[in-house]
């Protein structure tokens, strides 16, 4: 709901963004080639910055660990005993001093960071640039010491925060600015894993929430830029390579679909699982800028009790688990299975910033593991275990984080392998399905939905926010005396003078609405004067209040079977500021519905 508050900061906000000269605006706005032109420079920009966190961190492993130049963190045969117990602490520590630094800074520290998903869907795709950067230092410090955290999250709050900036420097439009936002998103997702197409769904699916020819264009030349800008700068790099699949048969569907459904209730119990452990920090005496420290001495001490493999994002334990020498049995992988779940439940309940991205891949790729060793002696149709794994990965992916073709075009970037992608497409439909039905929320959507706020994806939904009764209402309202007599009031408001007439009482608060017709009905009692206004009144508990928005007032409406309903300042005072009809609510309804919808498919009138 939006506040004064919430007007005065985005006034504040809009003073701070640096103008571009009226005439590159003017070409922007006023052209589809210009929002491209954009969006070729976010996606530029993005994958530089993505590129120099992911170098920032890996400086920061082979600093502080020791490790040779070509090894990452969770690929470590063995880590010395003090670094696994002391370096997530002393990180989890630092972090927290940078937390705190960060809310100094911050304009409203007690308001959680803004991220692109929550930005499209309810504040047109504005992302604070300030907040976004501390959300990214933030991550590489806790995927830096080794914290159980991916960088996913803080690629694409800095890259949409960037994007926000340079659209509202622009002055587009809200709809071209959620697309930009989109643009940003996927240039981080595109250069994080050298897949571009993985990176537009991931705009189109989890940032945007639609898909429309006019966000084709712009999207797809960000997810480009930024791929060819990670490679210039940190060169290709392959987040598996397999070997050529086996042919894939009808048979194997099966299978691949009862891989899917297992999928879909591992990745609700890991979102649970990371909920009551930040539930139980909370309910600990711990002060919330000492729980990183604690959570990465638990972290490294379960990277030294189990495998190092728990560390990080876990892209060096994701190359040895689907490589060709590895052969885990299925107890092995198991217990790897639930360490790195513990570790990230451990690592993002206890305030290290990062997300699930990578985690529930590589949770995947081991669920996909696991089961097809157990299975191979039932299915004699059973494909290698590492395509399964493959499978698992985009399957458990999509339970946690969303977005089916996303994934799928992930596993199929990521691997060539067509034949895979179709057994990838079923798992996927099939655990995507499930989740939705069941839970019905993606990791980052349950995670709003714990904080009060209703959306389930990147939908616009804060335009109706925004249209609020009390930029609807009626402010000319006439009003009567509730223990005046209707003589009089038939004398004041003859018929068609008005329809309705708000009613308030000796000290002047509401009372009740008058209709007009209905006091002059010849049937009433008292045409010699007893009768009075109130014992006509309708509706003198139900009410409107400035704050509330066009969909509520409409179910408001239909609650009361009020044609109009006064708007009163407070239930407290009842003052009577306004009065709003259902005709013309649905009426502003409907037209900021059919704009909305033009304005998501690309039509300009």
């Amino acid at each position: 709901m939006v506040t004064q508050t919430d007007r005065a900061r985005r006034r504040l906000a809009d003073s701070a963004v640096v103008r571009a000269p009226g005439h590159l605006r003017a070409l922007v706005r006023g052209s589809e080639l210009g929002l491209v032109a954009l969006a070729a420079a976010v996606g530029c920009v993005s994958g530089f910055v993505v590129s120099a966190m992911a170098w920032a961190a890996q400086e920061a492993h082979r600093a502080l660990y020791g490790l040779d130049l070509d090894t990452r963190l969770s690929a470590a045969p063995v880590l010395a005993a003090w670094a696994a117990l002391t370096i997530p602490a002393l990180g989890g520590a630092l972090l927290g001093l940078a937390i705190w630094l960060g809310n100094k800074v911050r304009r409203s520290p007690e308001r959680p960071v803004i991220d692109p998903i929550e930005a499209n869907a309810l504040h047109g795709g504005r992302v604070s640039l300030r907040d976004s950067v501390l959300v990214a230092v933030q991550s590489v410090l806790s995927n830096g010491c080794g914290a159980s955290v991916g960088l996913e999250a803080g690629y694409t709050q800095i890259a949409a925060g960037l994007a926000s900036r340079l659209g509202q420097s622009f002055g587009l439009r809200r709809s071209d600015l959620r697309v930009l936002v989109g643009c940003g998103a996927a240039a981080a997702i595109a250069a994080a894993f050298n897949a571009p197409l993985t990176g537009a769904f991931y705009a189109f699916e989890l940032i945007i929430g639609t898909y429309a020819i006019a966000s084709l264009t712009p999207v797809v030349t960000a997810a480009l830029a930024g791929t060819f800008m990670a490679r210039a700068v940190l060169g290709p790099e392959a987040v598996v390579t397999l070997a050529a699949t086996p042919a894939v048969g009808p048979a194997d569907y099966l299978p691949t679909l009862a891989l899917g459904l297992l999928c879909a209730g591992l990745g609700i119990l890991i979102m649970q699982g990371v909920t009551l452990v930040e539930a139980a920090a909370r309910r600990t005496r711990v002060p919330g800028l000492a729980r990183p420290a604690v959570g990465g001495l638990l972290v490294g001490a379960l990277a030294l009790v189990a495998t190092p493999q728990v560390l990080s994002a876990g892209h060096g334990a994701l190359h040895l688990n689907l490589g060709e020498e590895a052969d885990a049995g299925a107890v092995a992988l198991a217990l790897l299975f639930l360490a790195k779940a513990l570790a990230s439940a451990i690592s993002i309940g206890s305030g290290f910033r990062g997300g699930l991205f990578f985690a529930s891949l590589f949770l995947g790729a081991l669920a996909g593991k696991i089961f097809a060793i157990l299975g191979a002696p039932l299915l004699a149709t059973m494909l290698p275990p590492v395509t399964y794994a493959i499978v698992g990965m985009s399957a458990l992916a999509v339970a946690v984080i969303g977005g089916p073709m996303t994934m799928t075009f992930l596993a199929l970037e990521v691997t060539g392998d067509f034949p895979i992608t179709g057994l990838v497409l079923v798992a996927v439909i099939a655990s995507s399905l499930t989740v939705r039905k069941t839970f019905g929320y993606s990791f980052a959507t349950w995670r709003f939905h714990l904080r009060g706020e209703s959306i389930r994806s990147a939908h616009d939904v804060g335009w109706i926010r925004t249209l609020t009764v009390g930029q609807l209402m009626r402010r000319d309202v006439r009003t009567v005396r509730a223990d005046a007599t209707l003589a009089a009031f038939r004398r004041a408001f003859p018929l068609g003078a008005a329809t309705q007439v708000v009613a308030l009482d000796e000290a002047g608060r509401y009372a009740g609405i008058v209709l007009v017709p209905e006091a002059h009905a010849e049937t009433l009692d008292g045409e010699a004067g007893s009768a009075r206004v109130a014992d006509v009144l309708r509706h003198g508990g139900d009410v409107l209040l400035p704050q509330m928005n066009a969909k509520e007032a409409v179910a408001q409406f239909d609650r009361t079977e009020s044609e109009a309903l006064a708007v009163v300042e407070s239930r407290q005072s009842a003052r009577v500021i306004g009065l709003l009809s259902e005709k013309h609510t649905l009426r502003r309804y409907s037209e900021e519905l059919d704009r909305q919808r033009r304005a998501s498919v690309g039509e300009t009138a």
